[in-house]
């Protein structure tokens, strides 16, 4: 191993937790960086010691990160107190040439004391600084920018139930660099000028684009773009970015204000008017009114990245630009203003559509990051899609209710074969209306009075037709045929 080779902490924000794995093996690839972890190495701990070959690589790690903290130099580690000390203080005889400059006069510095499921008084903090009085400092505290920053932290497990009676872990070392989580206030949804019902939460429309490897200079495409929040988030680290949607009234910004007492849209409400509110303006190609269902690319036209969140009929419908065989008798004249009708876009048919579309038009080692709802008591791997031009990458979940979650899914194109390119599968549970199912489950199981009311309007409608009710238009009531309600028999016939 190479001498470069340093020991660091890698301190995460206890947000999304099963997102960091994810979003730090996208960032190694993205900077073609090497990361070494310990055998024993836990994901769900907030503090992972790791090896990389300098600072400068825990530096392009951090730059773009939102679940780090920060990166520290570790210095030391151990799950005794006493140990801990004298260990500290070998390692700093054993590399005094190489620290003497950390300690000079010239050098103000800062100790901070942090612990981990467990409360330190002020006084109990300062207690725990002094017991390193045998740090060989000799320039002045500062305790606002300081020049070297060191950290003493005890971790004491993740069970709040179940605190030890001694740290599991207590960690020493140098300050190297913060991630980049100030980006999640930046784009606030709060502050943000065009934002609809299903925006998506600024810090995981930039893990998307992280695990998306948007970067300066890619194409990413959003074919269910909503508000646009996915294209904010690439457009943030550089990437030129284009959308789609079939709702004509969102993509121009003319859709129903979603913020408490705003009865109106601003009249420059829209996609690019947020993206020249972050200064990105620049990175904009265009939105489009389209129909996902009929492709609208040119056969050679290839995107670095699909980074986007499909509607799966829970809070925004999924539809589709109707087919129609034959004209009927009622349609109006040529020439005459039509707004096609739509029909339901089924979940199968949306994610079949979404994955061959992603294997002809992602570009070879192109990323489709996705969005995937499951309920919780009854999913397995299997029923994740499948696709032999793409590869599953990465698959991070987010629980919704008790009931129900979503997983964040990310492909990668490592096939470009013609045979292959409408190779979808799906599992035959996932086919059977997700909808339907997730419904009945709310129903079943509470859930929120406006998801209540829903499904049992859905219960209602499946069993007023299995009673072979037909729904009034004049008064939108689910009544019997005239036929039958008179007795006569042979409407049935």
């Amino acid at each position: 191993m190479s001498s470069a080779w340093k020991k660091y902490v890698l301190w995460f924000a206890q947000e999304h937790v099963d997102f960091r794995q994810a979003e730090i093996a996208s960032l190694l690839r993205l900077w073609n960086l090497k990361m070494n972890t310990s055998p024993d190495h836990k994901p769900e701990n907030p503090f992972w010691i790791v090896e990389l070959n300098g600072d400068e690589a825990a530096r392009k790690l951090a730059s773009r990160s939102m679940s780090l903290r920060c990166i520290f130099e570790l210095w030391t580690h151990s799950n005794q107190l006493s140990t801990f000390h004298e260990q500290l203080k070998g390692y700093i005889q054993s590399n005094r040439t190489a620290l003497s400059p950390l300690f000079s006069k010239d050098r103000s510095f800062k100790v901070t004391v942090e612990t981990y499921n467990k409360h330190f008084t002020q006084p109990e903090k300062v207690a725990k600084i002094e017991t390193l009085q045998y740090l060989p400092v000799e320039g002045p505290v500062n305790l606002k920018s300081p020049d070297v920053h060191f950290w003493y932290i005890e971790f004491w497990g993740l069970d709040p139930m179940d605190i030890p009676e001694q740290p599991s872990d207590v960690l020493f070392g140098k300050w190297v660099v913060d991630g980049r989580r100030e980006m999640i206030n930046e784009i606030s949804l709060k502050k943000r000028k065009f934002i609809g019902n299903t925006s998506m939460d600024p810090q995981l429309s930039l893990l998307m684009a992280n695990q998306g490897l948007a970067k300066k200079g890619d194409v990413v495409y959003d074919p269910f773009v909503g508000s646009g929040s996915l294209l904010v988030a690439a457009a943030k680290f550089g990437a030129y970015v284009l959308g789609t949607d079939i709702d004509y009234m969102t993509v121009h910004g003319k859709s129903k204000p979603t913020r408490v007492n705003q009865k109106v849209r601003d009249a420059d409400e829209s996609i690019y008017a947020n993206l020249k509110q972050y200064g990105c303006e620049g990175q904009f190609l265009d939105v489009l009114v389209s129909d996902f269902s009929r492709s609208i690319w040119k056969s050679d036209f290839l995107f670095d990245s699909i980074i986007t969140d499909p509607p799966y009929g829970i809070r925004e419908a999924t539809e589709r630009i109707e087919f129609k065989t034959q004209k009927r008798s009622t349609c109006l004249n040529e020439g005459s203003v039509h707004y096609p009708s739509t029909s339901p876009y089924q979940f199968d048919q949306l994610y079949r559509d979404l994955m061959n579309f992603s294997a002809r038009y992602l570009k070879l080692r192109g990323r489709l990051v996705c969005w995937f709802p499951i309920l919780r008591k009854d999913f397995t791997p299997d029923m994740l899609p499948r696709h032999k031009c793409l590869q599953l990458v990465a698959n991070s979940v987010q629980p919704l209710t008790v009931y129900s979650a979503r997983r964040l899914l990310t492909y990668e194109k490592i096939s470009d074969r013609e045979e292959d390119m409408d190779s979808y599968e799906l599992s035959q549970l996932m086919i059977d209306n997700f909808r339907q199912r997730y419904m009945k489950t709310v129903l079943q199981n509470s859930g929120t009075r406006k998801e209540r009311r829903l499904a049992l309007r859905n219960v209602g409608r499946e069993e007023a037709m299995k009673r072979g009710k037909k729904l009034d238009v004049t008064d939108g009531k689910w009544k019997y045929p005239k036929a039958q309600e008179s007795g006569d028999t042979t409407a049935d016939k």
